[in-house]
């Protein structure tokens, strides 16, 4: 099939992290992705990402011009000239100090979608304040969920908050292509990371509403003995999340717990002492017997793997998610993926 984005060219202001994330996104879906790069090096990208291929560069073009020198200037307003799409990284103000703000660009192309990717936004008594992905994670509130009994929340994966905000940028990104295929008018797609998360914590927002996050009450996130990570005896660990009835009553049958009753799910005043069995039950087998008996049933169920173990995971392989080059790097395949309209069997190939 001919990927969606075909046809659509963007040029991206070569920065860290979500902005090239985000141009990595489009031109996975097809999209023609010219990349302008610094002379200068990154130091932070370099000791981040070590001498090996950028992956954020995949399926791009890169050219290096000196935005500071007149001929460098000119050259990338001549690529904007006919570009559908703009990606810029940069605290607010800095590109139009360098002339090409949206106004700038608006002069000669009033078609262009111009993606800005920041992290607090490009207003707000944060704007012009330096941060990284933690702390946006952090303003949301959503870092709290992460703490347990007074204890410091856990950092967690460093791509939450960046990642997000790529993926929000990039679902403005092709709003604002189809309503300029009508309008004829471009539009500044104002991408904050915290605004990104936020949105995307309402599933949290809608839990905490009923009492059962963020508060007082025993959550079933938090608390319950079904939904968790557990340790394994050799080391390991694996997560249970068998919320639904169905699928706990099928926990308890495959854990042996012939003596508790289903029904008592969301009785709080058992979630203490059944928590305790189920810890020293999984404490008791490793990890690779509890995928034997658990994997691929519906108690919800999954391993913690290593991102190696994910790239030879047999789901993960199946679906080709990963693929390990030659010098051992793990690359990630684009996502999602499209299929024609019409009957598709199980393993997700037209028919």
């Amino acid at each position: 099939m001919i990927p969606p984005l075909t046809g659509v060219r963007v040029v991206e202001f070569e920065g860290l992290g979500p902005g090239p994330l985000a141009g990595r996104m489009l031109a996975d879906m097809g999209a023609q992705v010219t990349v302008i790069a610094r002379p200068q090096k990154n130091g932070v990208a370099d000791r981040l990402g070590g001498k090996g291929d950028n992956p954020l560069r995949r399926g791009k073009t890169v050219v290096t011009l000196d935005l500071k020198r007149a001929e460098g200037l000119a050259e990338a307003k001549a690529l904007l000239a006919t570009a559908d799409v703009l990606i810029e990284g940069n605290r607010p103000g800095v590109m139009e100090r360098l002339g090409l703000g949206p106004a700038d660009c608006a002069a000669c192309n009033p078609r262009l979608i111009y993606g800005r990717m920041t992290g607090w936004g490009q207003s707000g008594p944060l704007s012009q304040a330096a941060g990284h992905d933690l702390n946006y994670v952090a303003l949301t509130g959503l870092l709290s969920l992460a703490g347990r009994d007074d204890r410091a929340p856990i950092v967690p994966p460093t791509v939450l908050g960046d990642a997000a905000g790529a993926l929000g940028l990039a679902f403005g990104i092709a709003c604002a292509l189809l309503e300029t295929r009508t309008s004829g008018q471009g539009r500044v797609v104002d991408g904050a990371i915290v605004d990104v998360l936020a949105m995307l914590g309402t599933i949290a927002q809608w839990v905490r509403a009923s009492g059962q996050l963020d508060g007082p009450a025993p959550s079933p996130f938090h608390d319950s003995p079904f939904y968790d990570v557990y340790a394994c005896a050799d080391g390991g660990f694996v997560t249970l999340g068998a919320m639904e009835p169905p699928f706990y009553a099928l926990l308890l049958d495959k854990l042996g717990l012939t003596d508790v009753d289903p029904a008592t799910q969301y009785d709080v005043s058992t979630w203490p002492a059944l928590k305790a069995r189920i810890t020293a039950l999984f404490a008791s087998r490793s990890r690779a017997e509890w995928c034997e008996l658990l994997e691929a049933s519906d108690v919800c169920f999954a391993p913690v793997l290593s991102l190696a173990e994910a790239a030879r995971h047999p789901h993960n392989m199946a679906r080709g998610i990963y693929r390990v080059d030659s010098n051992g790097a793990i690359q990630v395949a684009g996502a999602p993926r499209f299929l024609p309209l019409e009957a598709v069997d199980p393993r997700g190939q037209g028919r």
